[in-house]
């Protein structure tokens, strides 16, 4: 029988529920137990498809084509679990589903209301994902006392209820600050958070202390004390510099023998020196580089939460540290390329939506490109790049995507489903995970050491097929097709030390364990750029 592992949080938003569950999934697997993980939000939004990154973060795309929260991304990169629909709901998906099955009358003409109703259908998406999964890890999305949440925490009570302490393990996340002035830890916020817990039915078993500090055994026997949790499951979950130690921080609490523990599953022998092995390079690089990512949303780092561990990952194929600066696309407009770019050892344009900032990363490509910086750009940053050499190698005067400007005399990116002649409003994305063939010798194979990939996709817009002989000629090298659709999805340039754009987000299927080939092979090319550079300077 699947048991499961409930994940909640306290005082205030942000203390990293997600991170969490991840880290517990990794330990667990490093028993050798087969586990999942959800997310549940509170929001009334649908997905988080609409939502402004800047409020929510970056969008993260599953293989089925799903739009979900980004710690779904946390999941992926921390485990082998391969996300689904099924593992991220929100309160608007759960009121949707209610709403449809009572005008369908399935209801029986009953008074439709949060319990049983729409806890039921919450418990119902719980086991959703628990199919041939020893332990499914739910994480409850806000905290403990919002409005929006209280339906998810009944439905956590009341599966609790039901299995019984062997078969749910209940886990709450909480702040214990540091006061500087008085120089103290303060449980006070725990304990309050503890007690609106309780208030509600729900026993936590597990506290993990946010704190930026180790804490002490009397602090944790006092949180013990008023929260009615054994002291050694009060755990400290301390700030630290990189996320991947959590796993080894949880480890040394002992966190995941408390767990097996109380669900009564076996401790098998722990394995954990490849996440060791991981922690030790990244402390100890052998050089580092610096990349300018220039994007519209550089202000909020969620909102390329993916792309930047994906950097990382890279970094840690070879034991590079990766030096992220972060650029706004408008800035480059106002400032010109050459002042913000110009110690970069690596240019990296990501996708998004819209005009604001479009012509400043058309700057930065040119840049990338007449300079013989290593370039990578992602989905809009593809787009971009091949507009630039539109305009200025293959003499396309004013090209453009028709996102931008529907009157461009040479429309290089249109609408998918234009595309194929579809007219309608509904379905204007292409979502989820695609195949695409490559062509031999080009940068794409020579990273990936295959022909044909698959990769995830968000985007509306897509190269036009009628520019393709046109920027060939030109010297764009069209490096990989998707096959069913003959939808172009990489392009390079050959005469360059590295410069490719892909439409699709390779950034989703990177992991700290296994760094995606393309971000592997742009941090490679991006530090023999700065040795030459170096070299260079040294011979002058």
């Amino acid at each position: 029988m699947t048991k499961f592992i409930f994940i909640t949080g306290g005082v205030l938003s942000a203390l990293g529920k997600g991170i969490a569950a991840s880290s517990i999934g990794a330990l667990l697997e490093s028993h050798g137990y087969k586990i999942t993980l959800q997310k549940f939000d509170p929001y009334l939004n649908i997905d988080p498809g609409t939502m402004n990154p800047f409020q929510h973060g970056e969008v993260y795309v599953t293989d089925d084509g799903s739009e979900t929260d980004l710690d779904l991304g946390h999941y992926e990169r921390f485990t082998s679990t391969k996300t689904t629909k099924d593992h991220n709901w929100t309160a608007g998906q759960i009121y949707e589903e209610i709403i449809r099955k009572e005008r369908k009358g399935e209801f029986l003409g009953k008074t439709v209301q949060v319990i049983p109703h729409v806890t039921n259908e919450i418990k119902k998406a719980f086991y959703a994902a628990a199919d041939k999964n020893d332990v499914v890890i739910v994480e409850i999305g806000g905290t403990v006392g919002d409005i929006e949440s209280q339906p998810f925490l009944e439905a956590t009570r009341q599966m609790r209820l039901s299995l019984g302490h062997d078969q749910t393990v209940i886990i709450h996340l909480t702040l214990v600050p540091f006061i500087k002035t008085s120089g103290e830890l303060k449980t006070k916020p725990t304990q309050h958070s503890v007690r609106e817990l309780q208030a509600i039915g729900i026993q936590p078993d597990i506290i993990l202390c946010r704190t930026d500090r180790a804490l002490h055994q009397d602090i944790k026997a006092k949180i013990s004390l008023f929260t009615n949790v054994p002291l050694e499951a009060v755990i400290t979950a301390k700030d630290v510099d990189n996320i991947y130690e959590i796993p080894l921080d949880f480890a040394k609490e002992n966190l995941d023998k408390i767990i097996l523990k109380q669900l009564n599953l076996p401790k098998k022998k722990r394995s954990l020196a490849r996440w060791t092995t991981l922690v030790k390079k990244m402390k100890s690089p052998r050089d580092e580089v610096d990349i300018a990512l220039v994007g519209k949303y550089a202000g909020l780092q969620d909102s390329y939460m993916s792309l930047n561990q994906a950097l990382y990952h890279g970094g840690i194929a070879h034991q590079f540290k990766v030096n992220i600066s972060w650029i706004e696309a408008e800035d480059i407009e106002t400032q010109g390329p050459e002042e913000i770019l110009g110690d970069s050892d690596g240019i990296l344009v990501p996708g998004g939506f819209g005009v604001r900032g479009i012509e400043g990363k058309i700057r930065a490509v040119t840049y990338a490109r007449k300079q013989k910086v290593p370039f990578f750009g992602i989905c809009l940053g593809m787009q971009a790049a091949a507009i630039e050499f539109a305009r200025n190698t293959a003499d396309l005067e004013n090209a453009n995507s028709t996102e931008f400007n529907a009157r461009t005399p040479h429309k290089i990116f249109i609408k998918w489903r234009e595309l194929k002649g579809v007219k309608d409003l509904g379905g204007t994305m292409r979502l989820g995970q695609y195949p695409c063939n490559l062509e031999k010798g080009s940068f794409a194979e020579k990273a990936y050491g295959s022909l044909r990939i698959y990769e995830r996709h968000r985007h509306r817009y897509e190269f036009n097929p009628e520019y393709e002989e046109t920027l060939a000629k030109a010297g764009l090298f069209i490096s990989g097709k998707n096959p069913d659709h003959d939808l172009v999805e990489l392009v390079e340039i050959k005469d360059h030390p590295w410069f490719l754009g892909c439409q699709f987000h390779p950034e989703f299927k990177s992991k700290p364990l296994d760094p995606h080939p393309l971000f592997k092979a742009f941090i490679g090319a991006s530090h023999a750029y700065r040795s030459k550079r170096n070299t260079d300077k040294r011979k002058s």
